[in-house]
C-alpha cells in the first residue's frame, strides 16, 4: 500500500479494511501498540472476539452480531498482516485457502451428485481431509519444513479449545475407533461412579490435587453424556450460566425492593427469592 488518506472512511470493501490494517503497522506512521503486536500477544484477542460473537448470538442481539463479527474478521486480518510483512502469506493467500477448501469439501455440491445423504457427506469429508493431510505433508517436504508430529487417533485438537469442547473432540476422535460406551445408561453408571469417587477421596483426606483430579474426571463423564445425548456441553453450560445470571438478578432486585442486599438476607430467604423466580420464568413471566 503506497497511498491511504489521513482520514479514511467507513467501508463496505475487504481492501480498504485490509489497506487500514496495513497502515495502522506501518512503522514510523502507523499506532505504536499496533506495531507492537505479534502472533503470539494477538492470539488471545483472536480467542476473546470468537467468544463475544458466540455470547451475541446466544443474547439474540443481531446488532451486536455484526460488531462482533467485524472484530473478528480484524483479528484475521491482523495475522494476515503480519505474515505478510514476514514474507509468509498474505490476505489473499488466506481466502484462497479456504474457498479450495470449500470447493474441495464439496464435490457433492460444486459439480458432484446432489442426491447425498448427510451420512455419505461426513464421510466423503473424512476422505477427503486425509487426502488434504497428505498432500500438506507432501508441502512441508518440498518447502523443507519439518514433518507434524507423527498423528494418533486424537491428534489434532487444539489445546486451546475450552476445556468441555476439547473433551467433546476427543471422546468423538476415541469413539470414531470403538472406544466408547455403548448407550446413555452406562455413561450415567459411569457420572455415578466418578461422584462416588470424589466422595470416597473427601472421607479418605485426599489433597487438593486428589480432589481436583477426581472432578475433572467427573466432569469429562458429563461431557460424554452430553455427547451420547446430542448436547453441545459448552452451549449448554453458557445457557445454564446465563440462567443463574437471570434468577440471581431477581434475588437482587426483590431484595433492592426492601431495601437490602444479598449480604444482608439469610440463605433460606435468598432460597426462597430463587424459587419465586424459577416459578415465574417456567410459567413465563418476567
Amino acid at each position: 500500500m503506497t497511498s491511504m488518506p489521513q482520514t479514511p472512511t467507513p467501508s463496505d470493501d475487504i481492501a480498504d479494511l485490509v489497506a487500514i490494517m496495513a497502515w495502522l503497522r506501518a512503522p514510523g506512521r502507523g499506532c505504536p501498540w499496533d506495531l507492537a503486536q505479534t502472533f503470539a500477544t494477538i492470539a488471545p484477542y483472536t480467542i476473546e472476539e470468537a467468544y463475544e460473537v458466540a455470547d451475541a448470538i446466544q443474547r439474540g442481539d443481531f446488532a451486536d452480531l455484526r460488531d462482533e463479527l467485524g472484530d473478528l474478521l480484524l483479528q484475521v486480518v491482523f495475522h494476515a498482516r503480519m505474515a505478510e510483512e514476514q514474507g509468509l502469506f498474505a490476505f489473499p493467500d488466506v481466502v484462497r485457502a479456504i474457498t479450495g477448501k470449500l470447493i474441495r469439501r464439496h464435490p457433492h455440491v460444486f459439480g458432484g451428485d446432489r442426491d447425498v445423504s448427510p451420512a455419505a457427506v461426513k464421510g466423503l469429508w473424512d476422505s477427503i481431509k486425509a487426502e488434504e493431510k497428505r498432500a500438506r505433508a507432501a508441502e512441508r517436504q518440498r518447502l523443507g519444513l519439518p514433518a507434524e508430529t507423527a498423528a494418533g487417533v486424537l491428534a489434532g485438537v487444539p489445546t486451546a479449545l475450552p476445556a468441555l469442547t476439547r473433551a467433546l473432540k476427543l471422546q468423538a476422535k476415541a469413539g470414531s475407533v470403538g472406544f466408547d460406551w455403548n448407550n446413555v445408561d452406562a455413561v450415567l453408571a459411569k457420572i455415578v461412579e466418578e461422584a462416588g469417587e470424589i466422595v470416597a477421596a473427601r472421607r479418605d483426606g485426599a489433597g487438593p490435587a486428589a480432589i481436583a483430579d477426581e472432578v475433572g474426571d467427573l466432569l469429562f463423564a458429563v461431557v460424554n453424556l452430553a455427547r451420547h445425548l446430542d448436547v453441545d456441553p459448552e452451549a449448554a453450560l453458557r445457557g445454564t450460566n446465563a440462567k443463574f445470571e437471570r434468577r440471581f438478578a431477581a434475588i437482587e432486585a426483590a431484595l433492592a425492593a426492601e431495601g437490602r442486599k444479598p449480604a444482608e438476607a439469610s440463605l433460606a430467604e435468598m432460597d426462597a427469592l430463587w424459587d419465586e423466580a424459577k416459578r415465574r420464568e417456567k410459567a413465563g413471566g418476567a
